[in-house]
């Protein structure tokens, strides 16, 4: 395996290590925690077996501040129980009737009434703290112990059921969790309120209950809600009971839950299925008694599954989008972050529930660094090109070179199909030795304008100057059409430029320049040649080395090909074969040498 997909394998794991530490941690708790509830959170329509009355702010009005005298309830109750073939299935207040009254006779009336009506479930309650447990073999500090016991007084024991409202929030104040039984100090196991309700509801249905929900930590289950504020409340108040403002018979058969209504009664809470708008304690308990009635209990996935889960998506996401372009980056990035949230939405309504919130940032995360970094890799890469390229080869060639970037660029070499061309002055050396120094460099100058001008003209690469002689390629590093007819082009434009350059010469300084070209085409070596300090993107091989003595061989003026080159241009070139007449340094006898006379279209 190469380094670099070794290397990019150790990133991604490290990485995705490290994003799972940070889901561990517990700091995207909250923000996760909203952000599923959205998704997971939905309402519903209520079947209307389950009515709220309210103990609002018009009884208040009428009534005056809570706590009222416990014969009103009493009223309440027996004007929903007054037909007895028509009465609710069973009632639940959402009310602590703890301790004897100080109108003994309401007391007794109330559990009078409650009897009556077999009907009637109350409420009770946990206070919890801290305790010192002695588990007979060590000492431990249970924080959730029940330090007292509010239970209704003895005559309402007596007389109905009860079961407990204790409420407790997640550590965000959202209340995504229902207590579905507290032990009390006496040992005995008390349900919950709803439950409680909701298995009366069965007993007088003749139907059996649903299972329990399974349970953590001492008797918590996730608590899937049904109806927003004010989806089991249809307005009606309990002073509309105590003055006979609606008919009993409306409530036949039903679950009738009756508890605070009104702002200031501290029974409002921030739940799950709406963060912005409070519920009422007794709505809770009605969500809870439709949970119960569909026997629908979501559990949430084990962290240590989730992390594992998260670990392989987050390594594999990031190890494809290492080095990949844009808009791939972007499709994984929606792809997966898509099909994430759809499989929460799916495996809920199987009863499971995943973290919605951790993929998705962190698949979020990954792309927006690795397009960043991506992109601060290829604009280095461009710099490098063309700080490699820029001086030597055409604009448009350079355009693409940038586009490719580094794909285009294979360090240490590699073959191609090359098309190669050098040219050199000839007489140079004798004329160098008859004038002043700076004149040479100004003829030099002018003649390695006009030959790269020519290069560049038709798309070719500058490799390199070698005192009075260029060197140039075609078809690399990137691949061109008709690399050949490229070549021989520039070496047409040098002849026909060193004639009007040796025009020029001539007359300011008594001495003509002529050209001779040398193209061959055919198989070599191109890539980053050199020493580690010191490398040059160059191309080496017999082909190179066949073009430079094609070049060296030819007279001022003119362009010797091989047999290669004439085949490639066909009918577009006529040619004149010199056949093995010049006999080349390293070639065998019979390699045909050819002149190039002129290119036709």
């Amino acid at each position: 395996m190469k380094r670099a997909t070794w290397l990019k394998i150790c990133i991604s794991l490290l990485v995705s290590a490290v994003l799972c530490l940070l889901a561990w941690s517990g700091v995207l708790d909250e923000l996760d925690g909203s952000i599923s509830d959205a998704l997971y959170q939905q309402s519903g329509m209520t079947d209307g077996e389950i009515v709220v009355i309210g103990m609002d702010q018009r009884a208040i009005e009428e009534l005056g501040p809570m706590p009222w005298p416990r014969d009103i309830m009493a009223d309440a109750v027996a004007y929903l129980n007054s037909d007895p073939e028509q009465k609710p299935a069973v009632i639940g207040i959402d009310v602590l009737y703890v301790g004897e009254s100080a109108d003994p006779g309401a007391d007794a009336y109330l559990a009078e009434i409650a009897a009556e009506g077999e009907n009637l479930v109350v409420a009770s309650a946990a206070s919890f703290g801290n305790s010192i447990v002695d588990d007979g073999e060590s000492f431990y500090l249970d924080e959730r112990s029940v330090l007292y016991w509010d239970s209704p007084y003895p005559d309402l024991d007596d007389v109905t059921d009860t079961g407990h409202i204790n409420a407790m929030a997640d550590a965000d104040g959202i209340i995504r969790h229902a207590l579905l039984y507290v032990d009390s100090p006496d040992g005995e196991r008390v349900y919950s309120f709803a439950r409680v309700l909701y298995e009366r509801w069965c007993e007088a249905n003749g139907t059996d209950p649903n299972p329990l929900p399974d349970t953590v930590d001492n008797g918590f289950f996730y608590l899937p809600y049904t109806a927003r504020c004010g989806g089991y409340y249809e307005n009606v108040s309990v002073i509309d009971c105590l003055e006979g403002l609606v008919d009993p018979a409306d409530f036949a058969g039903k679950i009738v839950l009756i508890g605070p209504y009104a702002a200031g009664m501290q029974d409002e809470y921030r739940t799950a299925i709406d963060h912005a708008a409070p519920m009422y304690g007794i709505e809770i308990q009605a969500n809870q008694i439709e949970a119960f009635r569909k026997g629908f209990y979501p559990a949430e996935a084990g962290n240590p599954l989730q992390l594992i889960l998260l670990f392989l998506i987050c390594a594999g996401v990031l190890y494809f989008l290492i080095d990949r372009k844009v808009l791939p980056a972007i499709l994984i990035w929606l792809a997966v972050s898509g099909l994430w949230i759809a499989v929460c939405a799916v495996l809920y309504r199987m009863g499971v529930i995943l973290h919605v919130l951790w993929v998705p940032l962190f698949v979020t995360i990954l792309f927006v660094a690795t397009v960043a970094l991506n992109y601060f890799r290829t604009q280095k890469e461009k710099r490098r090109v063309t700080e490699t390229f820029g001086r030597y080869v055409d604009p448009a060639v350079m355009k693409e070179l940038l586009e490719r970037g580094g794909d285009a660029l294979e360090l240490g070499g590699k073959m191609y199909d090359i098309a190669v061309l050098f040219v050199d002055i000839r007489g140079f050396t004798t004329m160098s030795e008859s004038l002043d120094p700076q004149t040479v460099v100004e003829i030099i100058n002018r003649y390695l304008t006009l030959t790269t001008e020519c290069i560049m003209r038709h798309h070719g690469m500058l490799d390199k100057f070698v005192g009075d002689c260029t060197m140039a390629f075609w078809n690399a590093p990137i691949p061109q059409e008709d690399p050949v007819y490229l070549a021989c082009c520039a070496a047409m434009d040098m002849v026909v430029g060193a004639k009007a350059l040796g025009d020029e010469l001539q007359e300011r300084f008594g001495r003509r320049v002529d050209f001779g070209v040398g193209v061959n085409f055919g198989p070599a070596v191109v890539g980053n040649i050199g020493a580690p300090k010191r490398m040059d993107y160059t191309a080496i091989g017999d082909t190179v080395n066949t073009a430079s003595r094609l070049e060296s061989n030819a007279p001022g003026g003119k362009i010797f090909i091989s047999r290669a080159v004439a085949d490639a241009l066909g009918e577009r070139a006529k040619v004149t074969s010199l056949g093995s007449s010049i006999k080349l340094k390293g070639k065998a006898e019979g390699f045909e040498i050819l002149t190039l006379d002129e290119l036709i279209g």
